[in-house]
């Protein structure tokens, strides 16, 4: 190879044409980007031939490492006969076996599937469906949507405003529509004693206060079930869910489950709902759907919902949205791959295994000054950053990126939300891997909390 094609040499060439997602672009005027020429497994190297650890799956997407051959072949396989056709009067066989697979193992009463290509287009299409179905059921009233405090769904501006994150929504406000929020059941915020339990049931109080008065005008309500992930991967238990699906059931209110970022096995479980033995109304998948390959997105629904849609041409109540990329065959392939790999072995058994050593791995931090918390669920754990009194540092010190920074001189990709420096690595990493993840943010953590 040219040895002058060397990291400065794409960094260059990208800095002249590229504006990269979540980025401040003035930022890398001192923080370098870092071009990556392949990975494997939990591994990515750039072309200075330097190896960073993927301790965040690409953005929470990869769930068996990177250029994983199964998957690789299969999408290998599939190109050499058909990669795309419009699924608007046509079919092919990856979108109707990701489809009958889908509905197969995800809850209960899940049993129609609508493909998209990003999940803020899957959050999109649940919102549209519930406020639709209310429609055609006659009742046109129910239009508003109720979100969770420092909830997160996307970024398209309908899933941008059933979102509580201000470094994302504050910006667009004008342009968005106003959803009921209610507080968070985050754990985070329990006081002196009091359970994760306990604290979920207090806080479903002001939920059920407003479903109560308000469910005439209610068309759904919204949550990443088990964690908030871009909330600052905030966590909460199962029982509100519970409750949830209860009080929406008591007062006609749909329930719309965001597992983009949570589900496939990154909880615990396959699907975070199932900790709460719920099924949603409207179930939102992405991200590890296609194991990090491809993008594609699924919103489940049953079969009581797609009856209300389903009526001569003339009524108007067919759902008219659409996507281009709509069951991409290359991306069900992927997807139908990645979900291959689940049944070939015990995945979640494995998972429960690296979560035991992942948290054993970080206990040092459990008396450290600075460390406000350390949470879990499953394969997320997150370790939160605080002053000497437990209150989040301010977000303009930045701290956070001192971690980055440290994580990437000593091969290990850690791109801490604000103060909370987090794992959600790929389910192929070994013991060995978590421990050298584990030593680089504690030693990262150090050097931000040294004042």
């Amino acid at each position: 190879m040219d040895p002058r094609i060397n990291n400065a040499h794409w960094r260059e060439r990208d800095l002249d044409s590229l504006w990269h997602p979540c980025t401040q672009m003035k930022d890398h005027e001192w923080l370098e980007l870092i071009p990556i020429k392949r990975g494997q497994g939990v591994w990515l190297e750039d072309y200075d031939g330097q190896r960073y650890l993927d301790a965040i799956s690409s953005w929470w997407v990869n769930l068996f490492g990177h250029a994983n051959p199964h998957i690789s072949q299969r999408i290998a396989d599939q190109a050499q006969s058909l990669e795309h056709v419009i699924l608007a009067g046509f079919t092919h066989e990856p979108a109707v076996l990701l489809a009958e697979k889908l509905c197969a193992i995800t809850p209960d009463g899940l049993d129609r599937v609508f493909y998209a290509d990003s999940g803020s287009a899957a959050v999109e299409i649940a919102l549209k469906m519930s406020f639709h179905y209310w429609r055609n059921q006659g009742q046109p009233g129910k239009t508003r949507f109720v979100c969770l405090s420092g909830s997160y769904h996307g970024e398209t501006l309908g899933a941008l405003a059933v979102g509580d994150v201000a470094l994302y929504r504050d910006t667009y406000g004008p342009l968005l529509m106003e959803p009921l929020v209610v507080p968070s059941p985050d754990s985070f915020d329990r006081g002196p004693g009091c359970s994760w339990e306990e604290h979920a049931l207090a806080q479903f109080e002001p939920m059920l206060r407003l479903l109560e008065t308000r469910h005439d005008e209610i068309a759904a309500v919204i949550v990443e079930p088990l964690v908030q992930c871009a909330g600052g991967m905030r966590m909460y238990h199962p029982v509100y869910l519970e409750r949830l699906r209860e009080a929406c059931d008591r007062y006609g209110v749909h329930l719309i489950a965001d597992e983009i970022a949570v589900g496939f096995g990154r909880t615990g479980t396959l699907f975070a709902c199932e900790q709460a033995g719920i099924s949603p109304d409207f179930l939102c998948l992405s991200k590890g759907l296609t194991g990090g390959y491809l993008p594609l997105s699924a919103v489940l629904t049953g079969e009581a919902i797609y009856q209300a849609f389903y009526h001569d041409y003339s009524d108007l109540k067919a759902f008219m949205h659409s996507h281009s990329y709509t069951g991409n065959a290359l991306c069900c392939t992927a997807a139908l791959a990645t979900l291959e790999l689940f049944e070939q072995s015990d995945v979640i058994g494995h998972n429960r295994e690296l979560a035991a050593h992942m948290r054993q791995a970080v206990a040092e931090l459990d008396d450290h000054p600075n460390v406000a918390d350390i949470r879990q669920s499953g394969m997320i754990l997150a370790m939160e950053m605080a002053d000497n009194q437990g209150r989040p540092y301010p977000w303009q010190e930045r701290r956070g990126i001192t971690v980055y920074r440290h994580g990437l001189a000593n091969q290990a990709l850690l791109r801490p939300l604000g103060n909370v420096v987090y794992f959600m690595p790929p389910y192929v990493i070994t013991p060995d891997e978590i421990d050298h993840l584990a030593r680089v943010a504690i030693e990262g953590i150090h050097l931000a909390t040294r004042d």
